[in-house]
């Protein structure tokens, strides 16, 4: 029987709850309170664990804080969608308590998961009851008062669990969302299914999945230097602060980071008072270990001379001029990607509906910018989250613009004046994006009620800014029902975006039916390519 959980156990805790989270991400995903294609709970959630698994794999066991250290860089940068992000931040927060840790009590645990809690609502603008945070709210309380009752992490991590579980069946009492779809909240069950895995490997009973156990090694890859350019500095240097004495504060870390930067180039300085990963090209390496070293220990340190790999990297893409200002923007689809390249957007981000990208791969696109200065259209509401924790990497000036849509960021992107400065731009992008409205039309997934009405699996669903106006059979219906629902006297441009499913005789037929019926506007035809949507309309 474990009285402590060690580094070992931990890491244990931490491989069984992603392979039985694994096991259980389509019975999550089918808990979307939308029938609506999306990027699924489960899998961002399952993603995210998978990520924080790379990096626990090669974590020093000999410390339970270490290996939590792991944990939340390895889900900070792999967060994928908003349940992803909430997990990495509670992951986060616990990884704080623990840190420089041996081993942890049963008393260590519940401050750490009271921290996670903490760090979870802080990191959401706008926190809604019976969601991941409720769950893990309460699963704390109960953790805390196992803890001034003496128990033992057995008895603590029942009494979670049940509390969990209580406490889930309640959401959809507290989200009417979710009473109506006859769900419960399915990022708090991902939560749940978690600990029930961290519990099973208390048990001996650890779940065991090929994908979890054959996970890579983690790759640091923060290069922002485009193959091709001429190489400045020798050496990319990278490594890890564990243990950080307890007399370094926020402020040194930025001093250190305005130190890097000053002998050398591409400087990325992520984590916080409790575990720094430093990635820098410079000419000498051995500097910027000393200054790490007075923080803390160093560990993982990898130095690669960028000039003996820079033979394999001539023939890529040419050097790009530093601009003042660069723009980020996720996309999917053919057009639509075409569409921002002819607008001059400076890095795309692979990614959309079905497919958030992680935290990781949108702090790359950051980096890789050829500006100090960024703005990033994340284009999905649930990529919103990944893109700001991104933006929180970089020690770039970034500013995260919250459009839901992608024809929000073409008319974000289209505000950009190069005669106005970053603040003035950021001020003209945001409220650029509230003057184009986004309509889309889709398939239902599932059979569901909204707002009291019956949506049969397979019926087509017009979506008005992220809201089910109105649901048919037929998509000539649904597309009247839809531009009905959107079009007013005040506007005058109608974009209609075809997808990949979609042929262009059955797109030019529904533009002609457009332009026949809102014959005093510009109706507009494009190829958008995207997936999950066959049309998508933004009107101005």
């Amino acid at each position: 029987m474990h009285q402590r959980i060690t580094g070992e156990l931990f890491k244990e805790m931490v491989l069984s709850a992603a392979a039985y989270l694994e096991k259980n991400k389509k019975s999550l995903n089918a808990l979307n309170v939308f029938p609506v294609p999306d990027g699924d709970t489960g899998t961002n959630m399952s993603l995210t664990m998978m990520s924080a698994v790379k990096e626990v794999k090669s974590a020093d066991v000999s410390k339970v804080g270490a290996v939590g250290d792991a944990l939340s860089l390895g889900a900070l940068k792999g967060a994928r969608g908003n349940s992803g992000v909430i997990l990495s931040q509670l992951f986060r927060g616990f990884a704080k308590s623990l840190s420089g840790m041996e081993t942890a009590s049963t008393a260590d645990f519940a401050r750490a998961m009271q921290e996670g809690v903490d760090a979870a609502y802080k990191a959401v603008m706008k926190p809604k009851e019976g969601t991941i945070l409720t769950v893990a709210r309460e699963m704390a309380k109960a953790a805390l008062r196992c803890a001034a009752a003496d128990c033992n992490i057995y008895q603590m991590m029942d009494e979670v669990i049940e509390q969990g579980t209580q406490t889930l069946k309640k959401t959809p009492d507290m989200l009417p969302v979710l009473k109506e779809a006859g769900v419960v909240d399915a990022g708090g069950k991902g939560l749940l299914v978690i600990y029930r895995g961290f519990k099973m490997a208390l048990d001996g009973e650890a779940v065991t999945d090929s994908a979890v156990l054959e996970a890579d090694e983690p790759v640091a890859d923060f290069s922002a230097t485009p193959g091709g350019e001429d190489i400045e500095y020798a050496y990319c240097t990278e490594f890890f602060i564990k243990n950080i004495h307890e007399s370094v504060t926020q402020e040194d870390i930025d001093r250190y980071r305005e130190k890097l930067m000053k002998i050398g180039d591409c400087v990325l300085v992520v984590g916080d008072l409790h575990l720094i990963k430093t990635h820098v090209h410079t000419h000498v390496p051995g500097k910027a270990l000393q200054f790490a070293l007075r923080f803390g220990e160093l560990s993982r340190i990898k130095i690669d001379n960028m000039r003996e790999q820079h033979t394999e990297l001539e023939h890529s893409e040419p050097p790009r001029e530093k601009k003042n200002m660069a723009v980020v923007t996720v996309a999917s689809g053919k057009g639509f990607v075409n569409i921002f390249k002819e607008f001059m957007v400076d890095e795309i981000v692979e990614g959309g509906q079905t497919m958030n990208p992680s935290a990781e791969a949108i702090s790359r696109a950051i980096e890789k910018a050829p500006a100090d200065n960024v703005i990033v259209f994340p284009n999905n509401k649930n990529i919103i989250l990944a893109a700001q924790q991104a933006a929180q990497f970089s020690s770039k000036n970034v500013h995260v613009i919250p459009s839901q849509a992608f024809p929000q960021g073409i008319t974000g992107v289209l505000a950009y004046n190069p005669d106005l400065d970053f603040e003035e731009n950021i001020a003209r992008m945001e409220k650029a994006i509230t003057t184009v409205k986004t309509g889309q039309i889709t398939s239902a997934v599932r059979e569901s009620k909204m707002n009291g009405d019956i949506i049969k699996k397979g019926e087509l669903l017009g979506i008005l800014d992220g809201d089910i106006v109105c649901h048919a059979g037929d998509l000539y219906q649904t597309v009247d029902q839809l531009l009905d629902a959107m079009v007013t006297d005040d506007d005058s441009v109608i974009t209609i975006f075809y997808g990949e499913d979609v042929t262009e005789t059955l797109a030019n037929e529904i533009a002609d039916i457009v332009r026949k019926k809102y014959s005093d506007y510009d109706v507009e035809l494009q190829f958008g390519g995207q997936p999950v949507y066959q049309f998508v309309f933004a009107v101005e």
